[in-house]
């Protein structure tokens, strides 16, 4: 490995330069460091994995009992249970464990910056893991009790109209109605709780990034408030991909509040170039 070699003028405000191999042992150091936060978070989860399984199908059930169904969870083999709990910590241990890696994603980054774009560090951490978090939990608060209240709608109401139609078409003589019930697996109901609140945690950092490419003079306000048209048609898209359900709801579910979010950050940019024209005026 060579030696560390001087930083040219007006880079940022470290006296050495990195070269390429050491670049990857810090990134391996701090991805080391990442893991090792995530496994013990995911060991510390597992301690609460029943009431975190509790918490996450509780919008099932209260949608279940309003759609008039009895809530029953089934698995289809011995080892679902076990791997359900297991599945949810390290889903919450991602949560968890989300201000370590945070933080250590920074410290490989800050090195290439300049002191005074340093400072923002843990502003940036707190701010990444507060809207991680509370992505999930908008998802899981507001979202997923709708989700399923809109997909267990269709199994709370009599099929007296399916009779009528197959009289009318087939000719069958059906004297009596019938209802359309559910078969819940636990893991499928996990699995699409989870991906919910991972998506919503993924898109509540959308104002912190967009307003660091501001505050890092990358993007500007105006050029985000002109792409506001298309930046609606972008969040359609990405509403339509990254909820796991087909249909409409969830889409909107996803589109309208990451839109909004959007639209936080033209204001939070022209927030910062206008306290960094005043900082210039004064300088």
């Amino acid at each position: 490995m060579s030696e560390l070699e001087p930083k040219e003028a007006g880079a940022p405000e470290d006296e050495r330069q990195m070269p390429f191999l050491a670049h990857l042992g810090e990134l391996r150091g701090r991805l080391r460091w990442s893991a090792v936060a995530y496994l013990v978070a995911v060991f510390a989860c597992y301690g609460f994995a029943m009431e975190l399984f509790a918490l996450l199908v509780s919008p099932l059930i209260t949608a279940s009992v309003e759609a008039g169904i009895r809530p029953t969870l089934n698995f289809l083999s011995p080892i679902e249970p076990f791997w359900v709990l297991m599945k949810i910590s390290m889903i919450a241990a991602i949560f968890v464990a989300s201000p370590i890696i945070f933080w250590q994603f920074w410290k490989f980054v800050a090195p290439g910056l300049y002191k005074k774009e340093r400072r923002v560090a843990v502003p940036v951490v707190v701010a990444s893991a507060t809207l991680f978090c509370g992505g999930a939990a908008f998802g899981h608060q507001l979202v997923l009790p709708a989700a399923f209240k809109f997909f267990l709608g269709f199994a709370s109401k009599d099929l007296g109209r399916m009779k009528e139609v197959l009289g009318r078409a087939v000719d069958l003589q059906i004297t009596q109605p019938f209802d359309l019930n559910p078969m819940l697996g636990m893991e499928q109901v996990v699995a699409f709780s989870t991906k919910m609140l991972l998506a919503f945690g993924a898109v509540f950092e959308l104002p912190l990034v967009l307003s660091l490419l501001s505050f890092f003079g990358i993007v500007s306000a105006r050029t985000l408030w002109k792409f506001n048209r298309y930046a609606l048609v972008i969040c359609s898209i990405l509403g339509a991909v990254l909820t796991p359900g087909p249909d409409v709801a969830s889409m909107l579910m996803m589109t309208i509040p990451m839109w909004l979010l959007y639209n936080l950050s033209v204001v939070i940019s022209f927030a910062f170039e206008r306290r960094r024209a005043r900082a210039e005026a004064a300088s």
